[in-house]
């Protein structure tokens, strides 16, 4: 398998700033490279990396438009984020529970 088969894991790809950024411009509306672009003090080609990185990990699609490509955010691999992240909510909520029944049993000071 060649690097550019290569699937990109959603973690890795949403550990970038810019990446997410990306995500958060698509969730309001498909925009072309040059849009992108222009949100960003980087280079085109930069954005380019990134929508790679963001497309490998099954987050982005792009389709032609006669010379654009216009890229789309495809939310179902965040899915797996929030299904992690789900056991560190349980986790928070559980600690939580405990020092609230402290504070008002005020077990603390005891």
């Amino acid at each position: 398998m060649n690097a550019e088969a290569h699937k990109v894991d959603v973690f890795q790809a949403v550990a970038d700033p810019t990446r997410r950024e990306v995500l958060q411009l698509l969730s309001e509306s498909s925009q072309s490279i040059a849009e992108l672009s222009s949100h960003f003090d980087v280079s085109r080609t930069a954005v380019v990396k990134h929508l790679n990185v963001l497309t490998k990990a099954g987050l982005v699609r792009g389709e032609k438009n006669g010379r654009e490509k216009i890229y789309y955010l495809q939310p179902e691999p965040l899915q797996e984020l929030k299904d992690w992240l789900a056991y560190y909510e349980k986790f928070w909520y559980n600690k939580l529970a405990k020092l609230k029944y402290a504070v008002e049993n005020d077990t603390l000071n005891k």
